[in-house]
């Protein structure tokens, strides 16, 4: 797996939520669930990274989350290059979690 550093989101409840960024090609282990942000990762001319948001999910199985993802035209018109991780096993965590940030967030891929 292709980490690439760490990045906190917030929820529209004040909440926040630690992520682990990865390149878009990464393939990750079976049965490992989790909320997963997908964006836009470019580096600033100061050093260090933005992200721009595009689209928050949650899944039981991330090994196989991204194939044939249903937003998939989405992610490729936004130029999308990196998931950011939340592992959480839970799934009623998960929701709760997706729907915060999905609340806090105007993402264009999330409909």
């Amino acid at each position: 797996m292709a980490q690439l550093g760490k990045i906190t989101f917030t929820g529209k409840s004040g909440n926040k939520y630690d992520f682990i960024a990865y390149s878009w090609d990464t393939n990750f282990k079976e049965g490992y669930g989790a909320v997963y942000f997908i964006t836009k990762r470019t580096q600033k001319a100061t050093g260090g990274y933005n992200h721009v948001e595009i689209y928050v999910g949650e899944t039981e199985d991330l090994s196989t989350r991204f194939d044939n993802h249903h937003k998939e035209d989405c992610f490729k018109k936004y130029n999308a290059n990196c998931k950011c991780i939340h592992g959480e096993q839970n799934k009623e965590t998960r929701l709760a979690i997706e729907k915060d940030l999905i609340d806090n967030y105007n993402l264009p891929c999330n409909d």
